[in-house]
């Protein structure tokens, strides 16, 4: 018989080495991808066991002085969703060129879409609406409000953007200040006591627990599957608003590398030739202006439902967009993951510099020794100059900072990098890193 009929040993063999070339090519893909994100991986990473950390570090001898440098749990909780409403600024701002100042105006319709769902003053939502839920339906009606501003402030460009955007958050400021619907007194806004299922999946969840922001319902979450380890409703708030901020944060970040977020790039360094090639940067200017308000309105849901009370102060006001520009300027324009790291630096400065018990200017004091406190400085003592130079001056110390940053670093810290690496940090350190090791 001839070997046509014959499956035979070359044929088996032929097949084996494509399985192994496609399994080989898979694990080649995969080891490229880590690479590839190896950054983001060690990033996620460091956040992920930073609560545990922070606990076990703190509980050592060292951890009254850790305790002035670290920032606390629930200080990262606040990073979180305020560097997420940070990072939506920079979406816009940073990737168009059009500074939106009035930004606070999505943040503020997040938060009271939730405060108000929670007290059942949202027609058709009932008051144990899922978070998940309140805040994607926050985020639809900012698209909305951010698409009927872009109509009218798309028509102008630079700082007459700025100002007109300004304009419509303050008309949203004053109107959320007299809105009766909200309360009887809605200038010291709405609040809420009851805490928030965040409405995961169950299949997400161990049996018997149900995330809400702050705590879990149902058994304790104590020694957590047998490793001795306790979460906190601090700890719990944390990982439970990180992973909804790492998803927009991905979903961002995704958009910016593809043809549309090349597209707005364009648009920020030369709007005329973007246009003249074919573009309709009008629509693209308003697709992200969108894109941005929604992640904003995320923002400001994740802070309500785990403060449980918004105030027109805390989310329409001025400074909440001050904040994410601040954080940016820091951070660095157009990394979108910079404006995070700007509001941890700012907020670690805050923390070190604060009247707070784990504030430098009180740690010196409870453990100076007197003799020290009461030496001469000059026409004072080292006490008062401690209680007049650091106690309560964290504001002082960062518009120094804020000022040195524009004068000296105006790329800012991930701007910086990116520069110094010759590209983004995420692609560029991988291979400096295999160049030292000798792997190159």
């Amino acid at each position: 018989m001839s070997s046509d009929g014959d499956p035979g040993a070359g044929s088996g063999d032929d097949h084996d080495g494509a399985g192994s070339d496609r399994f080989g090519g898979k694990g080649e893909v995969l080891r490229q991808t880590l690479a590839d994100h190896a950054v983001h991986i060690a990033v996620i990473a460091v956040f992920a066991v930073y609560p545990l950390l922070y606990t076990w570090l703190t509980g050592t001898g060292i951890g009254t002085e850790l305790d002035v440098v670290l920032p606390r749990t629930r200080t990262m909780v606040a990073v979180l969703y305020v560097g997420l409403f940070a990072i939506s600024f920079d979406f816009i701002s940073g990737y168009t060129g059009y500074l939106s100042f009035g930004h606070a105006l999505f943040y503020g319709i997040g938060a009271y879409f939730v405060a108000l769902t929670v007290n059942g003053k949202v027609p058709f939502l009932a008051e144990t609406t899922p978070l998940l839920l309140m805040i994607v339906l926050a985020g639809l009606l900012a698209a909305v409000v951010a698409l009927a501003i872009g109509a009218v402030s798309f028509r102008l460009t630079g700082v007459y953007f700025a100002m007109i955007t300004l304009g419509f958050a303050e008309v949203g400021h004053v109107f959320i200040r007299n809105w009766d619907y909200v309360g009887s007194n809605p200038r010291d806004g709405i609040g809420f006591f009851t805490g928030v299922d965040i409405g995961l999946p169950d299949w997400w969840l161990l049996p018997g627990w149900n995330v809400t922001i702050g705590q879990i319902v149902g058994d304790e979450f104590t020694n957590v599957l047998g490793t001795g380890i306790d979460l906190s409703k601090a700890d719990v708030s944390f990982y439970a608003i990180g992973i909804v901020v790492l998803v927009c944060y991905f979903l961002m970040q995704r958009i910016i590398h593809s043809p549309y977020g090349r597209v707005m790039i364009a648009i920020r360094e030369n709007e005329e030739r973007a246009r003249a090639v074919g573009y309709n940067t009008f629509r693209y200017k308003m697709g992200a202006f969108a894109i941005s308000g929604f992640f904003g309105a995320v923002a400001g849901g994740l802070f309500a439902g785990y403060k449980r009370s918004v105030s027109p102060e805390n989310s329409f006001d001025l400074f909440v967009t001050a904040d994410a520009l601040l954080a940016a300027i820091i951070g660095g324009f157009g990394t979108l993951a910079g404006p995070l790291y700007g509001i941890l630096f700012q907020d670690v400065l805050e923390g070190i510099l604060s009247t707070d018990p784990h504030g430098l200017a009180r740690y010196l004091r409870e453990n100076l020794p007197s003799s020290i406190l009461e030496a001469g400085l000059g026409d004072a003592t080292v006490l008062e100059g401690i209680n007049v130079l650091l106690d309560g001056r964290a504001g002082l110390y960062l518009g120094i900072v804020f000022i040195l940053f524009v004068l000296y670093v105006p790329h800012g810290i991930l701007g910086t990098l990116r520069n110094r690496l010759g590209g983004t940090v995420a692609e560029q350190l991988p291979a400096r890193l295999r160049r030292y090791v000798g792997r190159d």
